[in-house]
């Protein structure tokens, strides 16, 4: 997660209307959920989905241990400790598309940073955001870098009627639930098309530094040559 990342998040947590509720998947050792939690003093309820089961930890981690997943586990709960909102926030320990029912109601800001698969991502898109109240917010990380995600955007969001197109932060999307048609539509599906430029370079360069090709990335990324996020 970036500085600019970060600030989006805050932002959109921020928001969020006193009694509030806000749903997070995907939350590995805590650093995002921090964030939201202390944007957001007065949500009724910040609700952090995360199965710690050692699998789906990161860019090329799909496969893992339970020890790893322990580890995660700790880290994440001393880490919520250590910024003193580990009381503001409420560990679901589940997967994602299993947490549905330890959580009621409607959504007024989601964070989704699960796997990033296509059909686990679509899930989420579909399933977790059938849940965002109107007017709120739904942030996706690894939209336009990772294959599955975007693949699940484009069916999902690119031509939706109810889900508008903010803007993102490198990979870090932020949508608005709000109905539209006509030209307003037009211009949310030309708004998201356009970014499939940038998602054909992000997609070039893991695929140079699979090939160990990190030269060659470098030419591609100002210089740095890393994993986009």
């Amino acid at each position: 997660m970036t500085e600019g990342q970060a600030r989006l998040l805050w932002d959109a947590a921020s928001r969020v209307t006193p009694g509030g509720k806000i749903a997070e998947i995907g939350s590995y050792r805590g650093r995002s959920a921090i964030v939201i939690a202390k944007a957001a003093p007065a949500a009724g309820e910040v609700a952090a989905i995360d199965p710690h089961a050692g699998n789906d930890r990161g860019p090329q981690q799909i496969d893992g241990t339970a020890g790893e997943g322990e580890g995660d586990h700790d880290l994440f709960h001393a880490n919520l400790k250590a910024a003193g909102v580990d009381d503001r926030i409420r560990h679901v320990r589940l997967p994602s598309q299993g947490a549905h029912e330890a959580i009621e109601g409607g959504l007024d800001m989601l964070y989704i940073d699960g796997a990033h698969r296509y059909g686990p991502a679509a899930a989420d898109i579909r399933d977790w955001g059938a849940r965002v109240n109107a007017s709120g917010t739904m942030c996706i990380h690894d939209s336009f870098a990772s294959v599955g995600v975007t693949l699940a955007q484009i069916r999902l969001l690119f031509f939706s009627p109810d889900w508008q197109y903010v803007g993102r932060s490198r990979s870090l999307a932020e949508y608005c639930r709000t109905p539209m048609s006509g030209s307003a539509k037009r211009s949310n599906v030309f708004k998201q098309l356009r970014e499939l430029g940038w998602f054909a370079r992000n997609v070039t360069i893991k695929v140079l530094l699979v090939m160990k090709l990190r030269p060659v990335a470098k030419l591609l990324d100002d210089g740095r040559g890393e994993w986009p996020y």
